[in-house]
């Protein structure tokens, strides 16, 4: 059964920015799969990503690809973004995306403190981040010199700059979530003293410097996005920034750093961001900078995302889209990133498009377990 919805036609539009053009709204959500052994994406990796370019997405941000340092990743089949024999496997991926239609981005990411190495054995490597610190206080990393900032620095530019080399269409900076550039944005992780730490503008510095290093290695027009969030793994309600006007302090650096378009990160898009205004994150970013924003947060599904991580949880069924194509019809954003949903069912983008609503599979736990 077919099941017309016009308001819909505001997820088909074409969207055109300065440096990237895509033939709708919908994006893939970057969700790690670790899938990659020993870090390299295999066939089944390309084919996981072409299957959603088939039907219709009109972005697709990899699931995070960590840069190159010892302490990068979490996981040991996380996909890296270094080395010969994981760059080939990313180059595949790239090649099956563009051959069906697509357009690829990668996210490249370094975990910092939320590295368990109890969960890694394989690796020795200790944990780090801006003080040392976990979200709770506790002193169980190594805190950066500014010798080795700079060393990371280089290294998310060097990915950045494989990324265009192995003709991807832009690449996605990773500052959200609690992981390391995040750790130095939020103040509970970031205790410096120096030029990385003390106020908003300190705290904002790492970040920025990955951009520019990012900007200088792919040139000024190779599209650049940068995921933020307000939430943290380990912490829902943590604020990088209370108001909007301490929001703005942070994105000001970030913009003329070089970033070209915001990933705003949110449990629940529908949230407003701050009292007084229904604007989400992704609104107040674009309010704020003038630059295109992705919204994320649940997008098509009847429960909280996180929610359906809980051992007690069977998933999450299918949402009305309704409210989200008003906001998007209405300009507060731009791009809708879409992820359980898309996970569950490759053709997300294509049913609805077709309104073919009963026809979407609903996300399960099951969904987690393989490369569908």
């Amino acid at each position: 059964m077919t099941i017309k919805s016009p308001s819909v036609d505001a997820l088909f539009r074409p969207f055109d920015s300065e440096k990237l053009s895509l033939s709708n709204r919908i994006v893939m959500a970057p969700m790690t799969r670790s899938f990659s052994p020993r870090g390299v994406p295999g066939p089944d990796v390309a084919a996981y990503y072409r299957r959603r370019a088939e039907n219709g997405v009109g972005l697709i941000v990899t699931e995070g690809t960590v840069i190159e340092h010892p302490a990068a990743a979490a996981d040991r089949d996380v996909p890296h973004f270094y080395g010969e024999e994981a760059l080939q496997g990313w180059a595949n991926v790239v090649r099956e995306v563009h051959e069906a239609g697509g357009k690829i981005i990668p996210q490249i990411w370094h975990v910092g403190m939320a590295r368990n190495p109890a969960v890694f054995p394989e690796s020795d490597a200790v944990p780090v981040g801006p003080s040392g610190l976990t979200a709770d206080g506790a002193q169980t990393g190594h805190a950066l010199s500014v010798e080795e900032i700079k060393g990371l620095v280089n290294a998310y530019a060097e990915a950045a700059a494989n990324a265009k080399k192995l003709g991807f269409d832009g690449v996605e900076i990773h500052g959200a979530h609690g992981y390391l550039i995040d750790q130095f944005l939020w103040e509970r992780t970031n205790k410096r003293t120096d030029e990385y730490g003390g106020d908003m503008l300190g705290r904002t510095r790492f970040a920025a410097e990955v951009v520019a290093a990012v900007r200088a290695a792919v040139g000024p027009d190779f599209p650049i996005v940068l995921r933020l969030s307000q939430w943290k793994s380990v912490d829902y309600r943590a604020r990088l920034a209370p108001t909007p006007e301490l929001l703005g302090e942070l994105l000001k650096p970030l913009v003329d750093a070089g970033v070209d378009i915001f990933h705003a990160s949110t449990r629940r898009f529908w949230e407003p961001e701050y009292e007084g205004s229904d604007l989400n994150f992704a609104g107040w970013i674009k309010k704020l900078t003038g630059k295109p924003a992705i919204t994320v947060g649940s997008v098509g599904l009847d429960d909280d995302f996180m929610n359906t991580f809980k051992p007690t949880s069977e998933g999450a069924g299918n949402a009305d889209i309704e409210a989200l194509l008003r906001r998007l019809e209405d300009g507060e954003f731009d791009l809708v990133a879409v992820g359980r949903a898309l996970l569950a069912d490759p053709a997300w983008a294509a049913k609805i498009r077709d309104g073919k609503l009963d026809e979407l599979v609903p996300f399960t736990r099951e969904a987690l377990q393989s490369l569908s």
